[in-house]
């Protein structure tokens, strides 16, 4: 057969490899600034300025400068951004780079359409971008890890398409017969990243000229899709593509061939079956039926097998070369990685236990959890492919292979200094949470106690942090160097020949999987089956069975002015560190008991659009919050929490004290509701809107004035002194926040909950 000469495409991978490493060292520093806020809360007030003279900052005496920030620097929105910084700038990138890597030359082929390629990369970076912006404006949909709007959102999809026509474009045009392994991890990537992002982005936007939009799902059935694409977000953008990786750049780097062949079949089959199925793991005793955590729970414990089988299978790959090791730095970072990618898989079911969930959950013990895979797996397999990628496609030598261990050694000590402490402070908060004194008494009642208990934990893990950062940036200096000494190939000569048309119906004696590996579309048909098949069997039946979500007669939509304060509250990322989850644990219904002591139940959450349980308690859980503080208490806390809670590591939020509320949308957004999601909103409560809004204010303003007399004091000087200008306090924005918070978790009252029929 005549051999038929082609060219790779280097030009592309060394594209999305500059923009791994670029995003890698932007989402290390914003984590970094992240877990510094978290024992230095005045971090804002030192580069903007206070008006705190027990605080250092660069404009002392000057709050107005932390005003004009409008909380771009908050903690809500900086850590939102670390984390998608991380997921699709960092990792994302990094797998495409190593995609279009090694689907070249496991295909024998060039990619399908180079103008594709580079479309792919230019929507993904600029989507990245429109992120960055979006964030810091505070524009956000609050959901773990798809807090893009729904622009944003259009634009992941179309970026996603194309990546997906130039890879099955590549596969069909390929001049191998049978698709490696790290090709059907890609294929199933691809298939699962596009049903999850569509389904769980599924918004209603309030115009098309508008950013804002709400989820066209509320309350249970929100958090368990949510939940469901949080999972396998993990699952299939932060596990699937980098297996992939691994089973391509790990046995090129040892110049060894995969352990086994069966195992990875195996690995790869029950891998993308069982992920889909434990989601509801992170909703473990709230108000999701409790068939579906039971589901959650136990496909989570299933889930070690085949974890498992893909750690043993990297490692074992190495076998009788492991003094390679001693000397390959680059085969330093597989080994780790994969280590911590069984360590972390390991754990993650036994927190999926009720047992150690209902001490775990809420806790840093999580986020401890978390970061053992993106820093051990994610970080370590991206910085291995850099370092094998870097002298080939430069054609020269590592510049330091020296520079490269102290890399290896120093993100290890980081991992180490991260993920241990976490482990420490998250086991204190769940234990001290639980504590009782003999009479029956919360021992630690105060919320601060198990704050300030864990804060040198929170200083180690920035120092781990420092530690991380450090190799990265070794990192970018070797690669600088080596990049420097050699010479870009971007155009590397190929030959191959032709593949035959044997037809695609099964050969007499071909194995299964053999016929499969040879019939993309077959293979590709039956992993989005078996991917599929987990959400169907959980999400179907809680979307559409009425019984799943008890209507609870007493709950009712929220007022103009609580909706506005709820997006405000959305928009400051406040569920970062407070959720709206009160499990029925006496220690959680005695510590966060409100006015009626109660946990919280499913038809509360009927009109929450989007869900806001959250995943991480910082600060208090705030669903019995209405009522608990007089509205002066919550006006001095949002301008200062120092003020109201000495020790406490909240950052401040000035501006809802002056910025005057937009009120330009309210009606619309009740509109929608109605009309949309069906919020008994009457025409007569759409049209009187803003009277609504103005009654609810002036009763806020009214208790303030009387409850502090020092901040009426301060809002007649005020006006004094601005005359015209001045903006009344029942227009501001902290009064809608106020109504919020007011709001939350008063509408059931008595020890008896009525429910509504649902026929």
């Amino acid at each position: 057969m005549e051999t038929q000469k082609f060219h790779y495409d280097n030009n592309i991978v060394r594209a999305f490899l500059y923009a791994t490493i670029v995003f890698g060292i932007i989402g290390f520093i914003l984590g970094l600034t992240a877990a510094l806020m978290l024992f230095y809360p005045e971090l804002p007030e030192f580069l903007f300025g206070t008006d705190d003279t027990t605080i250092q900052s660069l404009r002392s005496g000057n709050i107005q400068g932390l005003i004009n920030s409008q909380g771009a620097l908050g903690f809500g929105r900086i850590r939102m951004l670390h984390t998608s910084a991380v997921i699709f700038a960092f990792v994302c990138n990094s797998f495409f780079c190593g995609a279009y890597y090694s689907m070249q030359r496991l295909l024998k082929t060039r990619m399908y359409s180079d103008t594709l390629s580079w479309i792919h990369f230019w929507t993904w970076q600029i989507m990245i971008i429109a992120v960055v912006i979006t964030f810091l404006m505070g524009i956000n949909t609050s959901k773990e890890y798809a807090e893009h709007e729904w622009p944003i959102d259009i634009l992941i999809t179309f970026s996603w398409v194309i990546f997906g026509i130039n890879m099955f474009g590549t596969i069909a045009k390929r001049r191998v017969r049978h698709l490696y392994v790290a090709i059907w991890f890609y294929i199933a990537t691809w298939i699962a990243v596009a049903m999850l992002h569509i389904f769980n982005n599924l918004e209603v936007p309030l115009s098309f000229t508008s950013w804002k939009s709400y989820s066209a799902y509320s309350g249970v059935k929100d958090a368990l899709v949510q939940w469901w694409y949080g999972h396998n977000a993990v699952a299939f953008v932060l596990t699937t593509p980098v297996l992939g990786l691994m089973y391509y750049f790990m046995p090129k780097a040892a110049n060894r061939p995969v352990f086994s062949y069966k195992l990875s079949i195996i690995h790869f089959w029950s891998l993308i079956f069982v992920y889909l199925w434990a989601g509801p793991h992170h909703l473990q005793y709230t108000a999701l039926p409790a068939w579906a955590q039971a589901v959650g729970t136990g496909f989570s414990i299933m889930l070690i097998a085949p974890s498992w089988g893909g750690m043993l299978n990297g490692l074992l790959t190495l076998r009788g070369a492991w003094d390679k090791v001693r000397e390959n730095p680059i085969l330093k970072f597989f080994v780790v990685a994969v280590t911590c990618y069984g360590m972390a898989t390991f754990e993650g079911p036994l927190l999926a236990t009720k047992s150690l969930n209902k001490i775990g959950h809420y806790t840093d013990w999580v986020i401890g959890h978390v970061h053992l895979g993106a820093l051990g797996w994610n970080g370590f397999m991206a910085f291995g492919v850099v370092y094998y990628l870097i002298p080939i496609m430069w054609k020269t030598e590592l510049w330091s292979k020296k520079l490269a261990n102290w890399h290896f050694w120093l993100g290890t000590l980081g991992i180490i200094f991260y993920a241990v402490p976490m482990y420490i402070a998250g086991f204190t908060q769940g234990l001290m949470w639980k504590q009782f004194n003999p009479d029956g008494t919360l021992l630690w009642k105060n919320w601060l106690d198990t704050v300030t208990a864990i804060i040198p934990y929170f200083k180690m893990r920035f120092l781990g942090g420092l530690f991380y950062l450090g190799g990265a940036i070794l990192m970018v200096v070797n690669v600088y160097k080596t990049i420097k000494s050699g010479k870009f190939q971007k155009e590397v000569p190929a030959e191959a020949p032709a593949l035959a048309n044997v037809g695609s119906a099964r050969k007499e004696g071909e194995g299964v999987h053999l016929w499969l590996e040879r019939t993309p579309h077959l293979l590709s048909i039956l992993a989005f089956v078996a991917i599929a098949i987990g959400g169907l069997v959980e999400i179907v039946p809680t979307l559409t069975v009425k019984s799943n979500l008890p209507i609870i007669s007493a709950v009712k939509p929220y007022s103009p002015l609580e909706l506005e304060g709820r997006d405000l509250y959305i928009r400051e990322g406040c569920n970062s560190c407070h959720s709206q989850m009160i499990r029925p644990f006496r220690d959680e219904v005695n510590r966060f008991d409100g006015k009626n002591g109660q946990y919280s139940k499913a038809g509360e959450f009927i009109y929450d659009r989007p869900f806001l349980w959250g995943s991480k308690r910082t600060g208090p859980d705030l669903h019995r919050e209405g009522g608990r503080n007089p509205d002066s208490w919550h006006f001095k806390h949002m301008y200062n929490p120092r003020i109201t809670s000495a020790g406490s590591i909240m950052p401040r939020f000035p501006w809802l004290i002056t910025n005057k509320l937009d009120r330009s949308r309210m009606a619309d957004k009740m509109s929608l509701m109605k009309n949309t999601f069906d919020v008994p909103y009457t025409k007569a409560q759409i049209d009187s809107a803003n009277k609504w809004a103005d009654n609810q204010s002036r009763a806020i303003v009214k208790r303030i004035y009387a409850e502090a007399t020092d901040v009426k004091d301060q809002m007649d000087k005020e006006k004094i002194a601005k005359g015209n200008n001045f903006v009344p306090i029942e227009q501001r924005e902290i009064i809608a926040m106020i109504a919020y918070l007011q709001r939350l978790g008063t509408d059931i009252k008595t020890t008896e909950i009525k429910t509504a029929s649902v026929d």
